[in-house]
This record gives C-alpha cells, sequence and structure tokens, in this order.
C-alpha cells in the first residue's frame, strides 16, 4: 500500500538512471520542505536513534494521519519529505499497515543509506507509526 504522492515519487526515482541523481533528488525534496517551527523543535518531538537532529510532530486532520517533520541535515530532510510522501493522508489505523521497507525498496534507498543512516530511517518509522497508533 502506497499514496499516490509515493507512488510519483517512486515513478520520479525510476526515471532517474543512477544513485547520485535520485541522492540529489532526495536532498533536493528536503530543500523543498517547509522549515519546522523552531518552537516545535522540542525533547517530546525529537526522534532518538538518528544521527542527526530530528524532529516529527504529528497532525490529524479528519481521521487522516499528517505530519511536519524537520532535520539539521539536508539528506535527512529528504528522507523525512520521502517518508511525509508515504504516510500523509492515510487514514490512522492505516498507518502501522504499510510495508515502509519494501516501499523504499522501490526507491533503491535500502541499498545506498549507510547502516547509520537506515537506523535513523528505522527509528523515524517507528516514530511515526508510535504516534498514529496513540492517535488512533
Amino acid at each position: 500500500m502506497a499514496t499516490p504522492a509515493f507512488d510519483d515519487l517512486a515513478a520520479t526515482f525510476d526515471f532517474l538512471d543512477d544513485w547520485e541523481e535520485r541522492y540529489r533528488h532526495v536532498i533536493e525534496l528536503g530543500r523543498a520542505m517547509p522549515p519546522m517551527d523552531p518552537a516545535l523543535q522540542v525533547p517530546a518531538t525529537k526522534v532518538d536513534g538518528c544521527a542527526s537532529q530530528v524532529w516529527i510532530m504529528p497532525r490529524i486532520e479528519n481521521g487522516r494521519f499528517d505530519f511536519e517533520g524537520d532535520s539539521d541535515a539536508l539528506i535527512v530532510r529528504g528522507l523525512i519529505a520521502v517518508l511525509h510522501a508515504l504516510y500523509s493522508g492515510l487514514p490512522v489505523g492505516q498507518v502501522a499497515d504499510v510495508d515502509a521497507q519494501a516501499q523504499l525498496a522501490r526507491l533503491g534507498l535500502d541499498e545506498h543509506l549507510s547502516a547509520q543512516r537506515s537506523n535513523g530511517v528505522r527509528a523515524m518509522i517507528a516514530r511515526i507509526r508510535q504516534l498514529a497508533a496513540d492517535a488512533g
């Protein structure tokens, strides 16, 4: 299961020829993402388990999951944007049903991220799932 936004992202990644182009695209996604209000970058929104500073703040509207996020690293901001495309707009109860690893594998991210970045992505996914579970 993937959102239309994530399917579009996967189609863009299919069009990009090599990992360097995909990596640049992830960074551009991070640059394009609106910054999170610094007042929301507090311990309660911080994601533990990431090498970089990462914050995720959920927003639930009409039973649908959304979030804003930020990081002090551009590539991580891009990864947050990728996760936003994966989860944003789903009914809260369906967030846990997303096989994030399989979906991210469609982008080739699983093959090219360092172990440290992969651990950070897993921590962000776990946090998103927990936030949705708490909201449900």
